[in-house]
């Protein structure tokens, strides 16, 4: 949509037909972004062919478990010239791979490729409020043309070379999300979630760093931005699922309430296997997989976070 509102034609296609064809009708998505009309130049198209044909720039936004399968569809349909970007967080289930990880698998290493992430609500973005998010890609004129494509009176773009650390950012702040929501739910206070806002940036900045990241990004929007996002509004499906943990709900129960994929879940399994293969020591997110995959009570994953043995804080 913000795109189109910054004046490119843009096709929007998706795998529920009956959702396209309402949005077609109606000009606006009821389901999730109601009272967000589209703009004239945005139109929900059937066919994933028709989608792509004679397009240049693609952008991706799936839950991460669904991004490889995606990459192998457009694939054969992608024109040489074609440039590749997503919204997707998180990493690869089972492999550990971040996201363009997987696109140079499945889309060749020598194409332009490209991650937007940073604190942004589809909310409020779909309602014109003021909003900075950062694009992380292989290719500087990539980079800077969706910026420019994207930037608007109330939309802001900044640009960066630091695809792994965008990414991973991106992932790890769901993890800790869920962590401040179970903290939130269980009446520990605003001490107690900005510790964990401020240690899990650390844990997020000690994973990036490991797999090659600049220290830096995690200052930004991709990566304090978007934590503290995450971490303190309930527009967050993750922070949301933290507080429905806390009250006693399962994961499937909370699911059905929120209606959305809550990337974190999944998130918290990935981020641990990468973490350990590693031997990056990660004791929130840690505790977080414990609860959400191996029925920990909250009570208790706290008790051992609480009881860990006292370092200098930089340690």
């Amino acid at each position: 949509m913000q795109f189109a509102r910054s004046g490119r034609d843009v096709r929007l296609w998706g795998r529920d037909p009956e959702q396209l064809g309402a949005m077609r009708r109606e000009r606006v998505n009821t389901r999730y972004l109601p009272g967000a009309e589209f703009p004239d130049s945005l139109n929900a198209v059937l066919s994933l062919a028709d989608c792509l044909e004679g397009v240049r720039d693609i952008l991706i936004a799936v839950p991460s478990h669904a991004l490889r399968k995606v990459f192998g569809a457009i694939k054969p349909m992608l024109a040489s010239d074609a440039r590749v970007c997503w919204a997707t967080k998180g990493f690869e289930l089972n492999t550990g791979k971040l996201p363009h990880e997987v696109a140079k698998e499945e889309l060749g290493a020598n194409r332009p490729l490209a991650v937007l992430s940073g604190p942004t609500f589809a909310k409020e973005v779909g309602a014109g409020l003021p909003t900075a998010m950062t694009i992380a890609a292989n290719d500087p004129e990539f980079a800077e043309e969706l910026a420019a494509d994207l930037s608007g009176d109330n939309f802001r773009a900044y640009t960066s070379d630091d695809i792994v650390g965008v990414e991973v950012g991106g992932a790890v702040k769901n993890v800790l999300a869920i962590g401040a929501g179970i903290s939130d739910g269980l009446g520990f206070g605003a001490n107690s979630r900005i510790a964990l806002i401020a240690r899990g940036l650390v844990e997020m900045t000690r994973l990036g760093v490991a797999l090659g990241a600049n220290k830096e990004t995690f200052m930004g929007l991709a990566g304090m931005g978007d934590l503290v996002l995450t971490c303190t509004d309930n527009l967050s499906r993750n922070r949301r699922m933290g507080l429905a943990i806390a009250s006693g709900k399962t994961i499937e129960q909370a699911e059905r309430e929120i209606q959305q994929v809550v990337e974190g879940v999944t998130a918290a399994e990935a981020v641990h296997q990468v973490a350990e293969k590693l031997g990056i020591e990660m004791p929130i997110c840690y505790q977080v997989y414990r609860i959400l995959h191996e029925g920990a009570s909250p009570g208790e994953a706290v008790g051992r976070l609480m009881r860990r043995e006292l370092r200098p804080e930089n340690s």
